[in-house]
Order: structure tokens, then sequence, then C-alpha cells
């Protein structure tokens, strides 16, 4: 499909507005406004046709790819289904017609909503009290690491400046540490998978203020020493940080406070199903053990003389770090899904994401390289490094899924395994579409080996062929102009 024909669509003097006469006077304009914001000449902007631009819209929302449209098992990103009655439940009047800046009086319905999200999630990850305002899970990192930082210096121990870190930990978690201040410092992990324990030993010291874990880990394996490595932090007087992203693996089953975490992150808009993708909005509540608790962001809400309320007056808080309640509407939606799924849903969704990664994995390593051939969870990670000896890359291979019409996984990350791939097939898929897309990849390995060009050319038939990525990257058309249109 030719771009021109999707994207360039003005022609001059078409119109697809029509707009009232200006009723106010030129001299009370120039009166009111300064000279120099008044606009001489018309904007540059697309002249395109109601019609037009209404087919336009239409035509790019149908080539929009989503986990609506088909398997989309981007690993560490937990892409379930959304059901529908959370989005039912959001756009309820009693939620959108209220303004946050009302008196506690007239929103006690949505103040005790947030109180009890509270309980739910405490409850969840064994946490005494949860924070919502995050706006999303890197959001949720650096609130919780200024709470370990300000906890460190209220008692008086405010030159610990290191933060541990995994050498398969998410990007966010050294970004987010250096942001509050911390040096960052790379733990190993060993030939299982786990973190390295010699290692980790040999870099206790005084300064140390913490480390940060994610259980399962990107690898998508579980910690098998994990109330070792939290006990081995806690003698050496640091804090123990848990990265939620991939809580979806033992929701219900295990929880990280009673693994030995001090704080945690969660990611609403991965493990409690809501919609997430093209950059939010998403909600990264972080929670705290009691100790930390007068340390959370402020407002907390309580419950006192049988009334919800805004509890400001907290001298050890790090402060508001997000207008108001955070992404309140996305917060309703994970609500309703608690509450839809129950204790006992939210356990089988576990187990269910658990099976289904395991089967899928078990059905492709005989195609591609599993580096760690052990129980997964929620995910694992394959290697295309036979692929690479043959001339195949895992990009060819992601770009060959998507003529298959599947959304490939996350490749190249983590790091720490060569030619990664990083499945996530989730709970919310079915045995035969988990089926049909280990069909489909065993099909593209053999591929590789009968006829590479087919992968290398790949993808065939989407709208936009394989771009060239390294001039996408440092000359990016993020809107359109005028002088585009000529390009």
């Amino acid at each position: 499909m030719n771009r021109k024909l999707i994207f360039e669509k003005s022609i001059k003097g078409r119109k697809g507005y029509a707009l009232p006469e200006c009723d106010v006077p030129a001299q009370a304009i120039e009166d009111i406004i300064p000279k120099e914001y008044i606009r001489i000449e018309e904007p540059e902007l697309p002249e395109v046709g109601e019609v037009d631009t209404v087919r336009h819209f239409t035509l790019l929302s149908g080539l929009n790819y989503g986990v609506d449209n088909g398997l989309y098992p981007l690993g560490s990103c937990t892409m379930k289904y959304n059901p529908k009655i959370n989005e039912d439940v959001s756009r309820l009047d009693g939620f959108t017609g209220v303004h946050p800046d009302l008196p506690d009086s007239a929103v006690q319905g949505c103040l005790e909503l947030l109180y009890k999200m509270d309980l739910f999630l405490s409850e969840i990850t064994g946490m005494e009290r949860i924070s919502l305002q995050p706006a999303a899970g890197a959001h949720g990192e650096l609130a919780g690491l200024m709470m370990m930082k300000a906890f460190h210096q209220y008692h008086g121990e405010g030159h610990r400046n290191k933060i541990i870190v995994p050498d398969s930990a998410h990007g966010t978690n050294p970004a987010s540490a250096a942001m509050v201040g911390y040096e960052v410092i790379e733990v190993k992990t060993d030939s299982r998978g786990n973190v390295d324990l010699s290692e980790l030993k040999k870099m206790m010291s005084g300064g140390i203020a913490g480390i940060m874990l994610t259980n399962p880990s990107t690898l998508g394996l579980f910690e098998e020493n994990i109330c070792e490595i939290t006990d081995i932090i806690h003698k050496a007087g640091g804090l123990v940080y848990y990265d939620g992203a991939n809580l979806n693996a033992i929701m219900g089953i295990t929880r990280p406070g009673d693994m030995g975490f001090d704080i945690v992150h969660l990611n609403l808009h991965k493990t409690f199903s809501t919609p997430h993708g093209g950059g939010g909005p998403g909600s990264g509540p972080v929670g705290v053990k009691k100790d930390l608790v007068p340390f959370l962001p402020v407002p907390l809400i309580q419950y006192k003389d049988g009334q919800y309320i805004r509890d400001y007056d907290r001298p050890l808080s790090i402060g508001r770090v997000r207008s108001y309640f955070g992404n309140f509407s996305v917060i309703v939606k994970a609500y309703a899904y608690i509450l839809t799924m129950g204790a006992e849903g939210l356990r089988h969704a576990s187990e269910t994401a658990v099976l289904n990664a395991n089967y899928l994995m078990h059905k492709l390593k005989k195609n591609y390289e599993l580096p760690y051939d052990r129980t997964c969870m929620h995910e694992f990670v394959l290697s295309g490094r036979h692929q690479k000896d043959i001339g195949i890359t895992v990009l060819d291979i992601a770009k060959r899924m998507m003529d298959y019409g599947i959304h490939p996984p996350t490749v190249y990350f983590p790091l720490k395994v060569k030619e990664a791939m990083m499945f996530e097939p989730t709970e919310t898929e079915s045995l035969e579409t988990i089926d049909e897309a280990a069909e489909i990849l065993m099909r593209i390995a053999a591929e590789a080996e009968e006829n590479p060009e087919l992968l290398k050319e790949a993808p065939h038939r989407t709208p936009v062929a394989r771009l060239d990525e390294v001039r996408a990257v440092r000359e990016p058309v993020l809107k359109w102009h005028a002088k585009n249109k000529e390009k």
C-alpha cells in the first residue's frame, strides 16, 4: 500500500469544517491580546474535506494492532485482554462527573474506592499501605526510591548511596535509581538465571541503600534464593525494592512482602488488565511495609469517624508525586477487575499464565535455543543464536511473524541473552491460539533454513515495509507539516 495514499490527503482549497463568523470586534481583540501574540498569516494546516478525513482515520484505526486483534506476546509487558465491563464501570457518571477539588463530603464514593483499592493491593502484595498516585511503573519506582532515601536520611544514614541492580533488570531500574541520586552497582546472574549470591555478598558495605529486584525476573524465572537475598540486604542495613512488572505470575499465590520486600510498585496497566500502550494511561501504585508508611506521598486516604478523608498531616512524607490521585479512571478499571475476579480468580489467572508460558516454551525449545532450561513463570526467553549463525537475526524473525498476523515478542531484551526473544502469552489466550502461534514459529524456523531471503525481506503483507530504523530514530517525522508534502 502506497504511503502517500494513506498519509498525504491535503489538497489546496479543500475544507472540512465551517466556523461561525467572529463576533468579537478586531479592536477588542487587539486590546485584550498583545500584538506579538496575534497571528497574521493563516496556520499551515492540512486542507482536507470532511469525508476524506473520516475515511483517513477510519483506515488508520483498522491498521492498528492491539490485544483485541490477536495474540500479543510482548514479554514483560503483560498485554492481556481487557474486560469491557471495566471500561463501562469507569465511565459511570459518579466517577466521570466529579471534580477532585470537591470537599471530602461530596466525593465519599470516590474516596471509598481509593481506600479499598489501597487495602486490596496491600493484601495482594503483603504491604502495610499503598499510594495510588504514581502514573506508571517507572514513576512508582521513582516514588519508592525517594521513600527509601528519605527513610535512610531520617535514620541518620544518608551516606547510603548505592543501589544494587541485577544485569537482567528492566532498564527503568538503573534509570530511576540514578534520577534519585544513587550510584548503581550491577550484580551478575548465575548459570541458573538467579542473582549470583557469592557476588552479592562481596558487595555488602555500609554504603548500600538497597537492591531492586523483579521476581520473577526478566528472564521469566523465579529467584530460587529470594529469602536469602533479602536477608543479606537487610543484615547490611539496606532495603529491598520489588519491581512489580511481573506480578502476573505470582498474584494470589505468594506475596512480595512475605519474601522480605520492603517497597513494592505495581503496574495496574499490566497485571490488573487495564489497557496500556501508546504512551498511556498507566498507573504504578507504590506500597510499603509499616516502617516506611510515614514517608508515603500525600494525601493518604484514611477512614475516620465513619468518613473517608484525605490526610495531609504527614510531616515525613516525600510530598505529592502526581496531581490529585493519579490516573483515577485506570484505578477504577483495576478495582472492577479485582472485584470481578476475587481472590480465587486472581490466583487462577496467575496459574494459567504460568501454564500457558511453559506449554509454549516446551513447544518451541526444539526450534530455538532455550538459555535457561527450567520451569519458567509467566514468560520465557528464547535465543535466536542458531538462526544468527545462518544469517537470520531475531529482528528478521519478528518481522516475519507480522506476515502471519501475530504481534512479535520483545526482542533483544533482556540484554543478558544474545539474540533474545521474550514471549509472554498471558492467561487470556486459549489453547488453540497458543498452538497456532507455536506452529507459525516452527514454520518460521524452517523458513530460516530453507528460504532465508523470505525473512530478510519481511514483512511482506503490512501497509508499510521494513523501515530504516536508524533513520527513523535520527530523523523522526512526528507531525504533519506543509514541507512534508513534497517528500
